[in-house]
């Protein structure tokens, strides 16, 4: 993996990932599996095509994502206490 990319979920990052913070991952993705740090004229279309679906892709899944024993899942349906 690249290792510019940065976790962006809690509790590694401590607030949600920015729009910043997921464009930038995704660009290091395509830069990573490209071979390009910048492409080439012909190339710069699909490139940038590339890092807006990574980065949809990424939003989406940050979104949907579920963390166990965080703040988001644990409000969401706490585990119910048995009596003793």
């Amino acid at each position: 993996m690249c290792r510019s990319i940065k976790t962006l979920r809690p509790p590694v990052l401590p607030e949600e990932a920015t729009e910043e913070d997921i464009r930038a991952a995704a660009l290091q993705y395509v830069r990573k599996v490209s071979g390009f740090r910048e492409p080439a004229a012909h190339n710069r279309e699909v490139f940038h095509r590339a890092v807006e679906e990574i980065a949809e892709s990424t939003a989406k899944l940050l979104q949907d994502i579920e963390v166990r024993g965080s703040a988001r899942s644990a409000g969401a349906n706490p585990p119910a206490r048995e009596s003793a």
